[in-house]
């Protein structure tokens, strides 16, 4: 995983399907709902992970502290709402995403990085792993807002161009301007 960049999806149509092959399978409302929760609300994996039922029972948002920079977070759940109503009653566990191994445990990176890896082999996806999830949170934010203040904000990010680094931005901004550039 480590040799090669892990991309963000940049095609809502093919984040529509990635979505639906991961809603396939024994525990496909869960794996679908942790991805999904991951594309709209930028969470590390393993924030996502450590999510409990209670934390999201009846609520619209909620907020965690990231494991990785001991801040806290406000989690809007706005977009998974729906979701959410379908998969909790599905669920005899305290975490919201429990191991299918045992579910009195919430699942592990490497159990998502196998399912994650798994759909874009399927669709035929390079560069894709659960850090995938937060480059697109941040891919279409950037896309859609411009906002590049509020989103290195949001991840932590120390410099505006680590940000849009991170995103696969600047790359995709190269490959525009030398695909139109000619000097004849």
């Amino acid at each position: 995983m480590k040799n090669h960049k892990i991309e963000p999806i940049r095609d809502k149509a093919l984040l529509q399907e990635f979505i639906g092959q991961l809603r396939q399978g024994r525990n496909g409302k869960r794996n679908a709902l942790l991805f999904k929760l991951g594309i709209t609300t930028g969470l590390r994996v393993s924030d996502l992970i450590k999510i409990k039922v209670s934390d999201v029972v009846g609520k619209n948002s909620f907020t965690l502290v990231e494991q990785k920079t001991h801040k806290s977070r406000v989690v809007d759940l706005k977009e998974v709402l729906s979701d959410l109503i379908e998969y909790l009653p599905t669920v005899k566990s305290e975490w919201l995403f429990p191991s299918s191994v045992n579910p009195t445990n919430h699942i592990g990176t490497h159990q998502v990085y196998v399912f994650i890896t798994k759909t874009a082999d399927n669709l035929g996806l390079k560069n894709i792993a659960t850090h995938t999830m937060r480059k697109t949170f941040g891919y279409f934010f950037y896309r859609d807002t411009k906002d590049i203040a509020t989103l290195m904000r949001i991840l932590n990010h120390s410099s505006q161009a680590i940000t849009l680094r991170y995103i696969g931005v600047e790359e995709e901004q190269v490959k525009e301007s030398m695909a139109s550039f000619r000097i004849f």
